[in-house]
């Protein structure tokens, strides 16, 4: 579980807006717009969108029985064991006085074994055929995932994709007929309305706490992209990845994470609501990576009492109380010759527009390719502009899982006897080239890459988060610094564009 420490509410300026990283439950977009191969969840996940039978009477304002709710959500969360298995690391030690006068100067390697690591967490089953989603924290690292589901069944989970930029992942069990939970709207949720949060803390069996939804789209800076649903229900370590759930028994978010000064529940907690989910998972599951569009904006909210006197005179004088204030405009982005510098969103596709969180909330239900409406305040009057949202490169192709398969080559950890004899301290090595991007590149067997795009690597693994990364940058290219064995240094630049 994420833990966030004396955090300010009301974001300060931020970075690119980021849209494409969910939708409403059943992603609703222009048929103009979508493109035909796209999936809403419930036909990627095959499953409808179900209801149960609501536990309130809103007319006569009973009190709220929560029993079915819990009921029927508590075999949908599962108990999540992630594994990480004893690993031998070499590290470099400081040189001491020794070796300054006796060695190279650059001090002794040796190698160390660190201990098996697991972690615990939960998940949540939606759809009969076992896709579980969780939080990417949860699962971040692991050689080995054990699911244990609410009649003591343990399977093993299976990676199918994670999103760290929204802290989701999805997972997969084998076999069928799983109890899945009915994936509810959480734009319709409201504040004061009861929820539950279902999960695994302290890995005492599944555990159900009640509350009320305190807030909505609210943003901690702890993720790239987040809108969270604050609630009061309890949410401890380990309740990461389980259910927040509406009182008619459906999925509205994902818990992720708790505010403490003490690490320890203390008053509120925030989850990944349904509207970001949806689109991750679905994505996920049909692309192999999130088609994330982005806005192209720096912005801040309008109105943040805690901004400097010079930055809420200049708010002052644009004439709007709330909003979104654009700060920069990203060149070649999907607002490029549309937004300006100063502009204040106002609405968009006819939502108002009250922070960034609200912002990247809406902008969530987008794929690249998709057009939306924005109304700006400009020049003391309100006007509206129609944007088709762009991807990171700067286009509406659609983005391609990035693995190591495309560079066409098989690599390893630079042995200890050949980093003696180069004066190596770090490296990973090509040991044979095949059809593929390195090949493309002139890369031959042999080549020790010492640093991909500006990063020292020094495992196979650095290497693909270094490529992974690299694949959704604008540029798309990996730039390769190393040397052969015969001591020849070598530059090269490995192109990662997916063509169609």
């Amino acid at each position: 579980m994420k833990t966030v420490t004396k955090f300010a509410i009301g974001a300060a300026s931020m970075v690119a807006v980021s849209a494409g990283v969910a939708g409403v439950t059943a992603y609703v977009v222009s048929q103009n717009n979508q493109p035909k191969e796209s999936q809403t969840f419930f036909e990627s996940f095959n499953t409808m969108p179900l209801t149960r039978a609501v536990a309130m009477d809103s007319n006569s304002m009973q009190p709220v029985d929560l029993t079915k709710a819990a009921e029927s959500s508590l075999n949908s969360v599962v108990h999540i064991v992630a594994t990480q298995r004893s690993k031998v690391q070499t590290v470099q030690q400081m040189p001491d006085i020794f070796d300054y006068f006796f060695g190279d100067g650059r001090g002794r390697q040796r190698q160390i074994e660190t201990p098996e690591q697991k972690g615990f967490g939960s998940g949540v089953i939606i759809s009969k055929d076992g896709y579980i989603v969780t939080n990417n924290h949860v699962i971040d690292g692991a050689d080995e995932i054990s699911v244990k589901l609410q009649d003591s069944r343990e399977l093993k989970g299976r990676v199918i994709g994670t999103d760290p930029t929204t802290d989701l992942a999805l997972v997969k069990i084998e076999g069928d007929d799983f109890p899945a939970i009915p994936v509810g709207d959480s734009d319709k949720l409201k504040v004061g309305e009861w929820v539950l949060a279902v999960g695994n803390p302290f890995n005492l069996g599944s555990t159900v706490t009640a509350g009320v939804v305190s807030a909505k789209s609210r943003g901690l800076g702890a993720n790239q992209v987040e809108s969270f649903i604050q609630t009061d229900a309890a949410i401890n370590q380990g309740n990461s990845g389980g259910a927040l759930v509406n009182a008619r028994g459906e999925l509205v978010g994902i818990n992720a994470m708790l505010f403490s000064p003490t690490g320890a529940y203390s008053g509120y907690g925030f989850a990944i609501p349904t509207s970001i989910m949806t689109k991750v998972v679905t994505d996920i599951k049909q692309y192999g990576t999130v088609q994330r569009a982005l806005l192209g904006i720096a912005g801040r909210n309008m109105g943040d009492e805690t901004y400097p006197d010079e930055i809420r005179k200049e708010q002052k004088e644009l004439g709007a109380n709330e909003g979104v204030q654009v700060i920069e405009v990203t060149e070649g982005g999907s607002a490029d010759g549309v937004l300006q510098k100063n502009d204040v969103i106002l609405e968009l596709n006819g939502k108002k527009v009250k922070t960034m969180a609200d912002l990247q909330g809406m902008l969530a239900q987008y794929r690249p390719g998709d057009k939306v409406k924005l109304t700006v305040f400009r020049d003391k009057k309100e006007k509206d502009f129609t944007i088709t949202l762009k991807n990171a490169q700067g286009n509406t192709k659609v983005v391609k899982k990035a693995d190591m398969e495309m560079l066409g080559a098989a690599f390893r950890e630079v042995p200890e006897e050949l980093k003696r004899q180069l004066n190596l301290g770090y490296g990973v090595q090509v040991t044979g080239v095949t059809d593929g991007r390195m090949a493309d590149s002139g890369i031959r067997k042999g080549f020790i890459i010492l640093k991909a795009n500006g990063k020292q690597l020094k495992t196979v693994q650095d290497l693909e988060n270094v490529m992974k990364s690299a694949s959704q940058s604008p540029d798309q290219v990996l730039f390769m610094t190393g040397v052969y064995p015969s001591g020849k240094r070598a530059n090269y630049a490995v192109d990662l564009s997916q063509v169609e």
